[in-house]
C-alpha cells in the first residue's frame, strides 16, 4: 500500500518543496536557505545553491561569462552579488509546468455543469514559451532569482526593480497574446502584485489596494465562466480576487472581489477539482482553520479545524483511487500527513500515514521525533507525495496500481457510443461516451488533453469526446475503494470491496443483484461466464482510538487492535477459492468448493482463459504482516469509524514485490483449468497483473519492471518479455497490447512467428483432416472409397519458413511536452534567459509541423511515429480501442481518447489486427522514407507478400520480402537490379580473358556487373536453391546465366561460390557452360575449382588437363593412378621434374672429396668423383608403380619423413610416396587421396607456386575414414573404384551442401610456407630416416600424435 519511494537525509530541515509535474526533480529550499534541485528517481543532485547568501560560483561564473560576451566591467555592483535573504518560494517553470498548470485549471472550471463552452472544447496547448529550457526560479526577500538548469545561466531580479519592496511570494500567470511573453507575478510586503516579463525583464503591471498587509500566497484559477482569475491570500486574512486576463492595458488594477478568510492571516490557498461541479477553493490560515470556498457564489461552504492545537502549513487537493473519500491532504508540524473527508459529508480528519516508520531507524534515532514542515501533492501522479521535514526530504508513494472503480461495457454491434459502469459514493452511475465533431458545453471536460499534442499542420480534426453521465437506481453497500470487472459475455458485472470485505454480482441488463457474499478477491474466467473468489470470514471489527485520549488508553486500544489483527489473520488463512457459475437464467451455482490442496493462505487471483491463484510464501508471518497481507490493507479507507490508526500501512501486503533485484521474487504462482481444476504448468513468479486476449492466443503477466508475452496456441510459448516498469493495467486488441503506466501509454506489437512447432501441429491436424475424410467416405462408400487415382503431382511444394516472434513497443502519450526547439540553436548573445518568438529559425518552424503534402494533395507524415500525445492524469482505466482511437478513463470518470490516426501507428495497427491490405494502402499517406521500416514490422508479424506492395521499400528489402512470400521472379528482377547485370549472361556476350585483359569502354558496363554479381553472389544461389525447389527452371536458369559470367573471371567469385556454381550448372545440365566454366577457370589459374567443375561433369581428361596446366601436379598423379590413366608414367615424370628443379634451386651444401667418396660408395653407378657429389634423381611414385630409373633388384631405398598432412593411409592398400631424406617437407606438395569423380582441392603441405590464394576446403559428400588418419586436414579418401559412381551422383544429386565450408582448414592454407607437422631428422644416404613425432592438432582440435610409420615396398 504504502512506501517509501526516495529519501534523502539533510541536516538542516526542509521548509520549501516543489515538485516538476513531468521530470523527477525536486526543489527544495531549507532553514538556512540552500536550494537544491534532486532527481528523486536516480536519487542525485541537479544542482544546489546559497539563495540567501551570495553564491560564489554563480558570482565568478557571471563574470567570467561577461568577459567571454566582450563587456567591460560594470560601473555597479552585479546583482549576482547581492544578498538574496530567506528564500520565500522555489518553483519550476518551463513548457510542462505552464501546460499542466493550464489544463489544471481548465479541466477544473470543466467539471461545472454550468461551464461554457470554449472551457470544455478540446484546447491546442500554448505556443512554447521557454524554448526547452527550465527554469528554476527562486524568489528571496531581495530579489528573484532564474536560473536556466540547460546551460546553467541565470538571471537575478533585485528588489530595486520592482519598487524595492521584499518579494514573499511569486505566481506565474498563464501566457497572454501580448508580446511581454512568459509572465510571473510576485506579492510583496506592501500588499501590491507585481508582474514582471521574462523577456523584458521589466515590470509590466501592479494590482493595488487589496491588502493592507503583504502577501502570503498566490494562485491562478479558472471560474467556470472561463475568465483566468488571480487569487491572493495575505498576512491581514483578506483572500483577494483579482482579473488575470490581460486583455486591458491599464498599468494599475483593481481587485474584483476581498472577503475575510482566517484571523490572522492566510497561510497557504489551493483549488481543488469538484467531481460535476465548479471547482472549490482551499485555504489554511494561521486560525489553526481550513476553509473550502465556491469559486461562483464565493460562500464558505464549510470550516473545520482539521487536527487541534496545531496550525496547518501545507494542503493540497488529492483524489486517489484506493481512498475515493478522501479529497484533501494537509501538514501540521507532527509526523503525519492528514487526510479531510469529503467535506458533504463527515470531513473527518484522520491520519493517512505515519511518516517515522518510513524512515530509515537510524536517522530517527539521532534526533527525538520527526516533525513535517511542507508537503507536496504530485500534481500529475496523485500517488506521489513529497515532505520536508527536520531530517530530510520523504517521497512517499501510495498504492500506484490501485485503479478507478469503473469497468467498461461491451459496445454492441453497429453502435458508435461506448458505455461504461462506474461506482461514486454510494451510487451506480452509467458513462456514455463517443467521438463528436462538435463540442457540446453542457457535458464535463472532454478529453481536452488527448489531442494537445496533435500536429499543428494535421489535417485531422481534434479528436473531441461527447461524454453523458447517467443515474442507475439500484444502490451499492459500500462507498469504501471497489474493484469492478466484467464478464467476458459482458452480461455480468462484478463489484468487490476488499475493505470490507464485500463482493455483489449485477447483472447489466436490469441491474439486479445476481449473487453477493464475502469475499475480497474475484477473478473471471475469459471463455465463459464464471468466476473465481476468495471467500473469507469477515475480520473483527477494529477498535476506534479516541481522539485526544491519554496515552494508557491509546496502549490499550493498540493491544486490542493487535489482537484483533491476529484474529483477521487466522480467519484469513483458512479462506478458500471458490469457483462459482452464471446460468443463463441468471442464477449463480457453485461449481468447485475449493480449487487447489495447498495449505497456504491466497494473496491473489488473476482471471483469464487459466485462473491463476497466488499463494503467500513461509517468509514472514508476524502476525501483524498476516493481517497486512491476508486483508490486503490495514484499515477500511472509510464507511466506518475514523481511527487513530494510519489508514496506510507500510507493511508488504505480498502484492507489491518492491525487493531488491538480486531477491528472486518466490515462485508462488500456480496457474489452473478453468474445467479440471488440475494445476496448469509449474509454479511461477507472481505477476502484478494479468491480461488474455480474448481469442486465447495471447497473454501477458505484468512484473514490476517488465511485462512476460507469451503465445498460447498451439501450446504455452514465451515469446519475450518488454521493458516497460510499473504498468497498471493494460488490454488486448488482437495482436496489440495497449499498456497504460503511471506515467505513459504504451502499445506493444506482438506477434508469435512460426516455430517448428508450429509446422508439425499444422502437418498433425492435415493429416488428421485426412484421416477423418478417409473414416467418413469408407463409413459412406466402402473400402473401394480408398482406392485413388494419381493425378499427375505438380513439384511445386510450399516453403514454410520459420519466423523469430516479434515484439514491438511504441509510445502513444506521455506527460512531456513534444520537445520544442533545443536551447542551443538560438544565438549564443540571446541565449540569456526567454529569448523573443522570432528568434525561432525558419526550418525548425518546418520540421515541427512534420506534414507535407504528397502527390494528389493527400498530406503525408514525414515522421514515423506521431509526436507523443497528452496522456491524461493519475491512474487510468484502458477501455480499449472503439471507433479507430484508445479510450481510457481517468479517476474523474472522465473519458479521452488517444488518436491512433497516424499513418505510421494506424498501418501497424491494421497489420495486427489481421488486415494487411489496409495497411498497405495506408502507407501511401507515410513517408516513402518510412517504408522499409513498415516492411519489416509487416514480414515480422507474417505479412511478406503484403509488405510488397508498399510503394517505398528499398531493392535489398524487396529481394528478401520476395523470397520470404516465393515471389521469385520478383526476387530475380531485384537481384539483377541491385547487381547491375540485366545486360550480362546473354550468350551473345562472350567474357573470356582476352575480352578481360583489353576492356574496352563497351565493356565497362561488364565489368560492374560482375562486381554487382559478386556482392549478391550468396544472393544468387539462394534464388536458384529457391526456385529448384519449386520447380521454377526459367528463373533458376537467368540467375545461373550471370552467375557463370561472373564466374568465369578471375578472382572473382570465391572458392565455395565457384563449387556452388559448378553444382547447380551440372543440375540443371547446362553442360556447355560448365564445360565452358572449366576452361575459363584453368585459363584463369583456379584449378581446384577447375578441377572440381569437370569432375561433376565427369570428364577425367578434362579434370587433368586442369591440374596439370595449373601446376597441381601432385593431384594430376594420384588421380591418374587411381584410374589407371594411360598418361600416368609422363605426369610422374613432370612431377618429378617440377620438385627435381625445386629442389636445385635450394641452399647447396659443400661437399669435400671424402663426404663424395663415401656416398660414392652406396650407389652403383659411379663413374667419377664429381658424379658422387650429384643427388640422385627425385622419384616419387604411386604405389605399384615400378622406378622410372630400374632400381637393381635386392637394394634397399632410401626413406623418407611424412610430408605435411602426415600419411593416407587406405585400408584396402599401403600408399607411400619416396624420396631422399634431404627434400625438406615444405618444398615438396603432399599427396592428395582423391575421390575418383570428384576430388576436392588440394590441401597440401604447401600449396603450389600457380595457385596465388588459398582457397577455403569444402566438405565433400562423403568423407573417408575417421579423422585421426588424417590429422591436420580432414581430405577424404580415395574411394575404389566400384565407389566411384555413387560418389558423383551423390555429388550432383546435393546441390546445397557445397555452400557448407568446413571448419578445418590444413595448416598450410594459414601459412603456405611453414613446414607443416613433422620435422626430418637429418641423416646419410644409406641410414633409414629417424621420425621425429610431434604433437599436431587435428580439425577438431584434439592433439594428437603425428608419428607416421614408414612403409617400404621397393
Amino acid at each position: 500500500m504504502l512506501r517509501l519511494r526516495a529519501f534523502r537525509p539533510t541536516n538542516d530541515k526542509i521548509v520549501k518543496i516543489q515538485v516538476h509535474p513531468t521530470h523527477p526533480w525536486l526543489v527544495t529550499a531549507d532553514a538556512s536557505d540552500r536550494v537544491s534541485v534532486w532527481n528523486w528517481e536516480h536519487r542525485q543532485v541537479i544542482y544546489e545553491l546559497k539563495a540567501g547568501g551570495v553564491d560564489e560560483r554563480r558570482l565568478v561564473g557571471a563574470k567570467l561569462e561577461k568577459l567571454a560576451e566582450g563587456e567591460s566591467e560594470p560601473r555597479g555592483k552585479p546583482t549576482e552579488a547581492m544578498r538574496g535573504g530567506s528564500v520565500k518560494q522555489v518553483s519550476f517553470y518551463d513548457d510542462d509546468v505552464c501546460f499542466w498548470q493550464l489544463w489544471r485549471n481548465r479541466s477544473a472550471a470543466a467539471e461545472a455543469p454550468s461551464a461554457v463552452n470554449n472551457v470544455t472544447s478540446a484546447f491546442s496547448s500554448p505556443a512554447p514559451s521557454t524554448k526547452g529550457r527550465h527554469f528554476l526560479v527562486i524568489c528571496c526577500e531581495n530579489k528573484a532569482i532564474f536560473l536556466d538548469l540547460v546551460t546553467m545561466r541565470g538571471r537575478d531580479v533585485p528588489k530595486h526593480d520592482l519598487d524595492n519592496r521584499s518579494l514573499l511570494c511569486m505566481e506565474f500567470l498563464s501566457r497572454p497574446s501580448s508580446g511581454d511573453g512568459p509572465l510571473v507575478a510576485f506579492g510583496g510586503s506592501d500588499g501590491v502584485i507585481r508582474v514582471l516579463s521574462m523577456i523584458t525583464w521589466k515590470l509590466v503591471r501592479r494590482y493595488t489596494g487589496g491588502h493592507k498587509g503583504s502577501i502570503a500566497c498566490l494562485m491562478t484559477f479558472m471560474a467556470s465562466s472561463g475568465e483566468a482569475l488571480l487569487v491572493s491570500g495575505g498576512s491581514d486574512g483578506l483572500l483577494v480576487l483579482w482579473s488575470a486576463d490581460h486583455s486591458q492595458d491599464s498599468r494599475e488594477l483593481v481587485p474584483k472581489l476581498s472577503l475575510k478568510a482566517h484571523d490572522g492571516g492566510v497561510v497557504a490557498v489551493e483549488l481543488s477539482r469538484v467531481s460535476g461541479g465548479a471547482p472549490q477553493l482551499i485555504t489554511i490560515g494561521a486560525d489553526k482553520t481550513l476553509a473550502i470556498w465556491d469559486t461562483i457564489s464565493f460562500k464558505e461552504l464549510r470550516r473545520i479545524k482539521p487536527v487541534p492545537k496545531l496550525a496547518c502549513h501545507s494542503v493540497a487537493s488529492w483524489c486517489h483511487p484506493r481512498a475515493p473519500n478522501l479529497d484533501i491532504l494537509t501538514c501540521v508540524k507532527d509526523s503525519h500527513i492528514w487526510a479531510i473527508e469529503h467535506p458533504t459529508y463527515s470531513a473527518l480528519t484522520r491520519p493517512l500515514c505515519e511518516l517515522s516508520t518510513l524512515v530509515p531507524p537510524q536517522i530517527l534515532a539521532s534526533h527525538k521525533k520527526l516533525r513535517v514542515y511542507c508537503m507536496v501533492a504530485h500534481p500529475l501522479q496523485p500517488h506521489l507525495v513529497a515532505t520536508g521535514s527536520n531530517v530530510g526530504i520523504i517521497v512517499s508513494e501510495f498504492d500506484p496500481r490501485s485503479l478507478p472503480a469503473v469497468a467498461p461495457l461491451p459496445t454492441p454491434a453497429g453502435s458508435r457510443e461506448h458505455a461504461a459502469v462506474y461506482v461514486i459514493e454510494r451510487e451506480l452511475k452509467l458513462l456514455h461516451f463517443q467521438l463528436s465533431n462538435t463540442a457540446n458545453p453542457s457535458l464535463g471536460s472532454n478529453g481536452s488533453l488527448s489531442e494537445a499534442a496533435r500536429l499543428r499542420g494535421d489535417s485531422i480534426e481534434q479528436l473531441n469526446v461527447k461524454q453523458i453521465k447517467k443515474h442507475i437506481s439500484t444502490p451499492v453497500p459500500h462507498d469504501s475503494y471497489s474493484v469492478l470487472s466484467v464478464s467476458s459475455s459482458g452480461k455480468y458485472l462484478a463489484i468487490v470491496w476488499p475493505d470490507i470485505p464485500y463482493f455483489s454480482i449485477y447483472k447489466v441488463s436490469d441491474w439486479s443483484i445476481v449473487d453477493s457474499g464475502s469475499a475480497r478477491l474475484l477473478a473471471w474466467d475469459t471463455c465463459r461466464d464464471r468466476f473465481a473468489l476468495l471467500e473469507s470470514a469477515l475480520p473483527p471489527r477494529i477498535p476506534i482510538i479516541p481522539k485526544g485520549s491519554s496515552s494508557k488508553k491509546a496502549k490499550e486500544a493498540a493491544a486490542a487492535a493487535a489482537q484483533a489483527a491476529a484474529a483477521a489473520a487466522s480467519a484469513a488463512s483458512s479462506a478458500s477459492v471458490q469457483v462459482r457459475i452464471l446460468l443463463d437464467d441468471g442464477t449463480s451455482n457453485i461449481f468447485m468448493r475449493s480449487v487447489g490442496t495447498r495449505s497456504e493462505p491466497v494473496i491473489g487471483l488473476h482471471g483469464g482463459a487459466l485462473l491463476g491463484v497466488a499463494y503467500r510464501t513461509s517468509r514472514r508471518v508476524s502476525p501483524v504482516a498476516a493481517t497486512a497481507i491476508s486483508t490486503i490493507q490495514s484499515m477500511p479507507l472509510s464507511g466506518f469509524g475514523s481511527s487513530g490508526l494510519s489508514s496506510f500501512m507500510t507493511m508488504d501486503d505480498g502484492l507489491s514485490s518492491y525487493k531488491s533485484p538480486a531477491e528472486a521474487a518466490p515462485q508462488n504462482f500456480q496457474l489452473y483449468s478453468w474445467e479440471t481444476f488440475q494445476p496448469v504448468g509449474d509454479f511461477l513468479p507472481q505477476p502484478e497483473w494479468t491480461a488474455w486476449d480474448q481469442t486465447v492466443e495471447y497473454c501477458a503477466f505484468a512484473y514490476q519492471q517488465y511485462i512476460v508475452i507469451s503465445s498460447l496456441r498451439p501450446q504455452f510459448r514465451y515469446l519475450g518479455d518488454v521493458a516497460i516498469p510499473h504498468a497498471t493495467g493494460a488490454v488486448w486488441h488482437r495482436r496489440q497490447l495497449f499498456v497504460a503506466t503511471p506515467t505513459t501509454i504504451e502499445c506493444v506489437f506482438v506477434d508469435a512467428g512460426v516455430a517448428p512447432i508450429d509446422i508439425e501441429t499444422r502437418k498433425r491436424k492435415e493429416e488428421m483432416k485426412l484421416k477423418e475424410a478417409q473414416a467418413r467416405a469408407v463409413a459412406e462408400h466402402g473400402e473401394l472409397a480408398l482406392i485413388t487415382v494419381d493425378g499427375p503431382q505438380t513439384a511445386t511444394q510450399e516453403r514454410i519458413t520459420l519466423r523469430p516472434p516479434m515484439l514491438q513497443v511504441v509510445r502513444l502519450a506521455s506527460f512531456q511536452h513534444a520537445s520544442s526547439v533545443p536551447p542551443f540553436l538560438s544565438l549564443p548573445k540571446q541565449a540569456k534567459v526567454g529569448g523573443d518568438e522570432s528568434m525561432m529559425p525558419k526550418e525548425i518552424e518546418r520540421k515541427v509541423n512534420e506534414v507535407a503534402v504528397g502527390g494528389g494533395g493527400v498530406s503525408v507524415a514525414v515522421t514515423r511515429f506521431p509526436s507523443e500525445q497528452k496522456r491524461p492524469v493519475g491512474p487510468l482505466i484502458v477501455v480499449g480501442v472503439r471507433d479507430g482511437v484508445l479510450w481510457l478513463i481517468d479517476r474523474y470518470m472522465c473519458a479521452h481518447a488517444i488518436s491512433l490516426s497516424h499513418p505510421g501507428i494506424r498501418c501497424r495497427c491494421l497489420a495486427a489486427y489481421g488486415d494487411a491490405v489496409s495497411a498497405v494502402k495506408w502507407a501511401s499517406r507515410l513517408g516513402r522514407e518510412h517504408h522499409d521500416d513498415l516492411a519489416q514490422f509487416m514480414l515480422g508479424m507474417g505479412y511478406a507478400t503484403e509488405a510488397l506492395h508498399l510503394p517505398g521499400i528499398s531493392k535489398r528489402l524487396e529481394f528478401d520480402l520476395a523470397m520470404q512470400s516465393n515471389d521469385l521472379k520478383r526476387a530475380l528482377n531485384c537481384l539483377l537490379t541491385m547487381s547491375n547485370s540485366r545486360d550480362i549472361g546473354q550468350d551473345a556476350v562472350g567474357l573470356d580473358l582476352n575480352d578481360i585483359l583489353t576492356l574496352t569502354d563497351k565493356k565497362e558496363v561488364v565489368v560492374d556487373a560482375v562486381q554487382g554479381v559478386v556482392k549478391f553472389a550468396k544472393e544468387f544461389l539462394d534464388l536458384i536453391d529457391a526456385a529448384d525447389a519449386t520447380a521454377q527452371v526459367d528463373i533458376a536458369r537467368e540467375a545461373l546465366k550471370r552467375l557463370a559470367a561472373a564466374g568465369s573471371v578471375k578472382g572473382a567469385l570465391r572458392g565455395h561460390e565457384l563449387r556452388g556454381l559448378a553444382l547447380r550448372l551440372a543440375n540443371h545440365g547446362e553442360l556447355t557452360r560448365l564445360s565452358n566454366l572449366v576452361n575459363n577457370l584453368i585459363t584463369v589459374g583456379s584449378g581446384r575449382e577447375a578441377a572440381f567443375a569437370a569432375a561433376v561433369l565427369g570428364d577425367n581428361t578434362l579434370m587433368e588437363k586442369a591440374w596439370q596446366e595449373t601446376g597441381m601436379l601432385a593431384e594430376a598423379v594420384l588421380h591418374a593412378h587411381a584410374h589407371g590413366r594411360p598418361t600416368l608414367r609422363n605426369l610422374v615424370q613432370a612431377w618429378n621434374k617440377v620438385l627435381q628443379k625445386e629442389k636445385e634451386h635450394g641452399p647447396s651444401t659443400k661437399t669435400d672429396a671424402t663426404a663424395a667418396f663415401l656416398a660414392s660408395l652406396e650407389e652403383p653407378k659411379l663413374t667419377s668423383l664429381a658424379d658422387a657429389a650429384k643427388k640422385p634423381p627425385i622419384e616419387i611414385l604411386p604405389p605399384g608403380m615400378t622406378s622410372l630409373y630400374g632400381p637393381i633388384p635386392g637394394q634397399k631405398k632410401p626413406g623418407l619423413p611424412t610430408q605435411g598432412a602426415g600419411l593416407l593411409q587406405q585400408p584396402s592398400k599401403p600408399l607411400m610416396l619416396e624420396a631422399p631424406a634431404s627434400a625438406p617437407s615444405s618444398e615438396a606438395s603432399a599427396p592428395v587421396a582423391t575421390e575418383s569423380d570428384a576430388p576436392p582441392p588440394s590441401e597440401s603441405g604447401a600449396a603450389p607456386p600457380s595457385d596465388s590464394d588459398a582457397m577455403p576446403p569444402s566438405k565433400s559428400n562423403d568423407l573417408g575414414p575417421s579423422e585421426t588418419e588424417a590429422p591436420v586436414s580432414s581430405e577424404p579418401q580415395a574411394p575404389t573404384p566400384s565407389e566411384s559412381s555413387a560418389a558423383t551422383t551423390s555429388e550432383q544429386n546435393a546441390p546445397a551442401t557445397d555452400n557448407q565450408t568446413t571448419t578445418s582448414s590444413s595448416v598450410s592454407d594459414l601459412d603456405p610456407n611453414a613446414t607443416t607437422g613433422i620435422v626430418p631428422a637429418a641423416s646419410t644416404g644409406g641410414e633409414a630416416t629417424t621420425e621425429v613425432p610431434k604433437m599436431v592438432q587435428n580439425s577438431e582440435g584434439a592433439t594428437i600424435p603425428n608419428a607416421a610409420p614408414m612403409i617400404d615396398f621397393s
